[in-house]
């Protein structure tokens, strides 16, 4: 199993602590103790819970709970156009979360418009939403909107400070110039 294998397949199955010991172990397929690895789905699958089988994104009875649990996992990992591929599976497109998700996606493979119109989507649901704010304001200080980002900055400090506030600290290294990927 390649590493994009068993990020995606931990991604998929909801199982994040595993991925870096399947990642480390060099795709040997098994856990080491005897064990057998996660099932690995295709690009454009999901994982079933339910029926504990891969099935299609886009016609599958996958709750939307879990289709924006592995499609955010995926965004995280960098696998932006398959996490764009499960986003647009969620059948509520007016989930804040999604809608973040997404422009995450869009802005992280480039396209920082779109990706700043999701998340002004996302704002007009969830005004209080710490990760879109700091997402927003990395996709201003990307395009070089220092004042846009800065007034995000401020608000990401109202909602959780500005010492121990990881969405604080991330944004304030973007705006620095010295982004956290």
């Amino acid at each position: 199993m390649n590493s994009l294998a068993a990020i995606t397949c931990a991604a998929l199955i909801g199982l994040a602590g595993i991925m870096p010991a399947v990642a480390a172990s060099g795709g040997s397929g098994s856990s080491g103790s005897g064990g057998s690895a996660p099932p690995q789905c295709r690009q454009g699958l999901v994982w079933d819970k339910k029926t504990q089988r891969c099935v299609r994104a886009q016609s599958s009875n996958v709750p939307d709970k879990d289709l924006l649990e592995q499609g955010r996992a995926l965004a995280l990992a960098g696998h932006y156009d398959d996490a764009l591929t499960v986003l647009a599976a969620v059948r509520n497109k007016q989930d804040a979360m999604v809608l973040t998700y997404i422009g995450y996606s869009h802005r992280k493979k480039g396209d920082t418009d779109t990706g700043i119109g999701f998340y002004k989507q996302a704002l007009a649901i969830d005004p209080n939403n710490i990760n879109t704010h700091e997402y927003l304001g990395e996709g201003y200080a990307s395009a070089g909107r220092m004042e846009l980002a800065k007034a995000e900055l401020g608000i990401v400090e109202k909602l959780c400070g500005n010492k121990e506030c990881e969405q604080y600290e991330d944004l304030a290294a973007a705006i620095s110039g010295n982004p956290v990927d």
